[in-house]
C-alpha cells in the first residue's frame, strides 16, 4: 500500500489550504482525502444561489437532536460535502470578528494564539483591493471585497443602522470590527472563489499532490500511541494508506471529532457505551460545541424589495452590554417567518445573532457505524444569559428596523409584532424562532488542560503523528463568521508543520 508524507483528511476550507501549502515542498508527498464529490453543481459558482444548496448532494444533510432551549426543535445543520467543504455552500461572507475573540483563546490556554499572532495568517490568505496594508492582505489566494454594485435597499439598511447608533466602520476586518460595515465576500468576477477554487485548483496538477474525492475516511490507524495512517472507503471498498510524517485532520467541527471517536480516541465512557475500544481516553473530544444562534425581526414592506443582484450589503457588530462586541445584525430582503421560512409577501428582516454564546453542546456517535450520522447537539439557548442577550439583540434589531431611513419602505412589523414588548414574551419568541448560523466550532479544543484535545501546536494529546487543524480547535467562537478564521488557522498550521 502506497504511503505519503502527509495525509490530510477533509478537503474543506482548512484541508484545501493545508494540502496546497504542504505540497509547496516538492520533496513532500501529500494525499488529500475528501468524502464528497470533486464536482460541485453549477449553482455553487453563483454567489446568489447558495440557499438552494442545503439539502443537496453536496450537503451532509445533518440535523440536530431536539433542542431543549429551542422548544425541542430538530434544526437543519448543513455542512459541505464537496471539495471546498462548507465554503462551497455557505453565504460567502468573510468577516474576522473582533480582535478580543482571538485574545480569548490565549487566555483559555491556547498559548500564543492571539489576534496579533493570527494577523499574518489572515493576511497571507487574502487579497483585498483596499484596506490598510498593515492589516489586510494584498497577495493571498482568496479574493475578499464588498461587491462593487450598489443597491438602494442595502444603502437604506446601512443608513438605518447608523441612525440607530452603530457608527460607520470603513473596514470591519481591520483593527476594529465594531460598527456598521459593508460585508466582504469571497467572490471575484461574479463567481464564488472559496478555498477549493482559490487554493487547490491552481495547484491540482502538482506531481506530489494526490486528491482523492468520494473517499470517506472511516478510521485512523493507530499503533502503540502513534497515528500511522487512515482507512477509507471508496467505491464500496476499504483501503488503507499510511503517513510517513503526519496525519492531519481537517474534517471540520463535526467530522474531525467523529473520526477521532470512530478510531477509539475520545471520552472513554461514551466509546464503551457505543461498543468501541478505547485507544485514548480524551474526554474533550466532541465537547465544547458552539455556534451562533440567530433570529430575526420581520417587517412587511409597502412595495417589493430586492432585485436579485450581487450588491454590497451591510452588517453590524454591536454590544449587548459592557463587554466586547457580541451581537451581529444583518439584513434580508424577505420577511422571515419562524423558523427561517421566507414569506411570499413583500417584506424585509433584520437578523440578529449572538456571537459569544455561553451555551456548550456536543457531537457524539450514534453507534460504531462510520456511515451513520452523528448526534449533533449545539445546545442552543440552554444558558439563560444567552436568551437575555438574544433579547437585547432583538431590541437592537428593532431599533434599526424602525429607523427613519426605512420609513417609506416599512409597512409594519410582522414578527414578533410591534405590540410585543414584554421581556418574557420576547424571550419566548427567541426560543420559538432560533436557528443556526451554521458556524460550528470548538469540538477539538486547543489548550493545555485535561479537557483540551490538541495542544497549541495542534498535536492531539497522547497520540503521536496526528494533528487537527480546522474550526474545531477554536477554544471559543469568534464574533464573526468562521470561514475567515478557519483559513487563518490552516495557514498557521501549515507554517507549524512545514
Amino acid at each position: 500500500m502506497r504511503s505519503f508524507d502527509y495525509i490530510v483528511v477533509g478537503a474543506g476550507t482548512a484541508g484545501c489550504v493545508l494540502a496546497t501549502r504542504l505540497s509547496e515542498d516538492a520533496d513532500a508527498s501529500v494525499l488529500l482525502l475528501e468524502a464528497g464529490t470533486a464536482f460541485p453543481p453549477p449553482l455553487a459558482r453563483d454567489p446568489l444561489a447558495w440557499p438552494a444548496l442545503a439539502g443537496t448532494e453536496v450537503d451532509w444533510r445533518y440535523t440536530t437532536v431536539p433542542q431543549s432551549g429551542a422548544d425541542r426543535q430538530q434544526l437543519p445543520y448543513p455542512q459541505g460535502r464537496v471539495l471546498g467543504g462548507s465554503g462551497e455552500i455557505n453565504g460567502l461572507t468573510h468577516v474576522r470578528g473582533d480582535p478580543a475573540s482571538y485574545d480569548a483563546w490565549d487566555e483559555a490556554g491556547a498559548i500564543g494564539w492571539t489576534y496579533e499572532s493570527m494577523l499574518p495568517f489572515f493576511m497571507r490568505s487574502e487579497t483585498t483591493l483596499g484596506g490598510d496594508p498593515a492589516y489586510r492582505g494584498q497577495a493571498g489566494p482568496v479574493p475578499v471585497d464588498p461587491p462593487a454594485t450598489t443597491d438602494p435597499l442595502w444603502e437604506a439598511f446601512f443608513t438605518a443602522a447608523v441612525e440607530a447608533g452603530h457608527h460607520p466602520n470603513a473596514d470591519s476586518n481591520g483593527p476594529n470590527a465594531e460598527g456598521t460595515s459593508w460585508s466582504e465576500v469571497t467572490v471575484r468576477d461574479g463567481v464564488r472563489r472559496g478555498a477549493a477554487e482559490a487554493y487547490l485548483a491552481p495547484v491540482a496538477q502538482r506531481p506530489n499532490l494526490t486528491v482523492l474525492a468520494d473517499a470517506a475516511a472511516v478510521r485512523l490507524v493507530v499503533d502503540h500511541g502513534a497515528c500511522r495512517g487512515v482507512a477509507y472507503r471508496v467505491d464500496g471498498h476499504t483501503g488503507v494508506t499510511y503517513a510517513d510524517r503526519e496525519v492531519l485532520l481537517a474534517a471540520g467541527t463535526i467530522g474531525s471529532p467523529r473520526l477521532l471517536m470512530l478510531s477509539g480516541i475520545g471520552p472513554g465512557d461514551h466509546l464503551r457505551e457505543v461498543g468501541l475500544p478505547v485507544v485514548a481516553d480524551l474526554p474533550g473530544v466532541g465537547g465544547n460545541l458552539q455556534d451562533h444562534p440567530r433570529s430575526q425581526v420581520a417587517y412587511a414592506a409597502s412595495r417589493p424589495v430586492g432585485d436579485g443582484t450581487l450588491a454590497r450589503r451591510p452588517h453590524v457588530l454591536a454590544r449587548s452590554g459592557d463587554g466586547p462586541p457580541d451581537l451581529q445584525l444583518g439584513f434580508v430582503a424577505e420577511p422571515i417567518h419562524p423558523r427561517w421560512m421566507p414569506g411570499d409577501e413583500p417584506g424585509f428582516s433584520v437578523v440578529f445573532a449572538l456571537m459569544s454564546p455561553d451555551s456548550r453542546g456536543t457531537v457524539r456517535l450514534r453507534d460504531p457505524d462510520p456511515f451513520e450520522p452523528p448526534l449533533i447537539d449545539p445546545a442552543f439557548l440552554t444558558d439563560d444569559g444567552d436568551v437575555a442577550r438574544m433579547v437585547a439583540g432583538l431590541r437592537a434589531a428593532r431599533e434599526v428596523g424602525d429607523a427613519p431611513a426605512l420609513a417609506d419602505l416599512r409597512a409594519g412589523e410582522e414578527y414578533p409584532g410591534a405590540a410585543v414588548t414584554s421581556t418574557a414574551v420576547l424571550a419566548q419568541y427567541v426560543r420559538d424562532t432560533a436557528t443556526s448560523s451554521f458556524d460550528p466550532v470548538g469540538t477539538c479544543r486547543m489548550g493545555i488542560d485535561g479537557a483540551a484535545v490538541v495542544d497549541p501546536t495542534l498535536r492531539v494529546h497522547g497520540i503521536a503523528g496526528l494533528r487537527v487543524a480546522d474550526a474545531s480547535v477554536m477554544p471559543s467562537i469568534v464574533s464573526g463568521n468562521v470561514n475567515a478564521p478557519t483559513l487563518a488557522i490552516a495557514e498557521r498550521a501549515a507554517s507549524l508543520i512545514g
